[in-house]
C-alpha cells in the first residue's frame, strides 16, 4: 500500500476509489539534498509529505542564527501551516537534508478534496491538532527542561533521528548552541 495512503488510513477509511481520487491530486516530486521548497517571505501553497529522505523547517533571526522549528521523515508531513493557512508571506524555510522523494499536495487540491471526500477534513483536522499538540509540548519543554532533559526527550522520541540529522540542527531544535551541545554530550557521556 502507498506509504501516504497507509498514513491516512490511521485515521479514516478512504474507499478505493477515494484513494484514486486523493493521489490523482496529488503530485510525487524527487528533489536533491540541500533543495529549498520554500523561502521566508513567500506564500506557502502546498504541504508536503515525506516518501523516502529528510527535510527540516527552520527560520533565521536578525542575527543569522537559524533555528530548526521541525524534522520530517518517512511518513510525516511538513509545511509552513502559518502561511498555507493563512495565505501570507511565512517566516520558514523547508529544506530538502536527504535526498528525497515528496508527495506534495496543493492547497487548492485539498481545498478540492474536502468537497470530494468530505472525511478528508477529519483526516487534517487530526494532523492540523497533532501538530499543534507538539508544538505546545516542546515549547513547555523549552521553558521547563533543561538543555539535557530536551535532548534526552528527542532522543527517546525520535531515535532513528540521531543518526541522520547534523548535532548543530539537533543543538538548534533542542535551543542550544553548537558549542554548548558539544560540551552538554560530553558531559553526558562521562556520566
Amino acid at each position: 500500500m502507498n506509504l501516504i495512503i497507509q498514513n491516512i488510513s490511521k485515521h479514516i477509511s478512504l474507499t478505493p476509489e477515494e484513494e484514486l481520487l486523493f493521489l490523482s491530486r496529488t503530485e510525487t516530486r524527487n528533489y536533491k539534498a540541500k533543495t529549498m521548497l520554500v523561502h521566508t517571505g513567500e506564500i506557502s501553497k502546498e504541504s508536503y509529505f515525506v516518501n523516502s529522505g529528510l527535510l527540516r523547517s527552520f527560520s533565521i533571526n536578525d542575527n543569522i542564527v537559524e533555528h530548526v522549528m521541525s524534522f520530517a521523515c518517512e511518513g510525516w508531513w511538513i509545511g509552513d501551516m502559518y502561511s498555507l493557512l493563512s495565505q501570507k508571506p511565512g517566516n520558514l524555510f523547508i529544506e530538502v537534508m536527504e535526498d528525497a522523494e515528496v508527495v506534495v499536495l496543493s492547497k487548492e487540491n485539498q481545498e478540492q478534496l474536502y468537497h470530494e471526500i468530505p472525511k478528508l477534513e477529519r483526516f487534517f483536522r487530526i494532523i492540523i491538532e497533532n501538530s499543534l499538540v507538539a508544538y505546545q509540548e516542546r515549547l513547555m519543554d523549552n521553558l521547563s527542561l533543561t538543555a539535557e532533559e530536551r535532548f534526552d526527550k528527542f532522543c527517546r522520541k525520535h531515535p532513528t533521528l540521531i543518526k541522520r540529522v547534523p548535532q548543530k540542527q539537533i543543538a538548534s531544535f533542542i535551543g542550544v548552541t553548537p558549542e554548548f551541545f558539544s560540551k552538554m554530550k560530553a558531559r553526558m557521556l562521562r556520566k
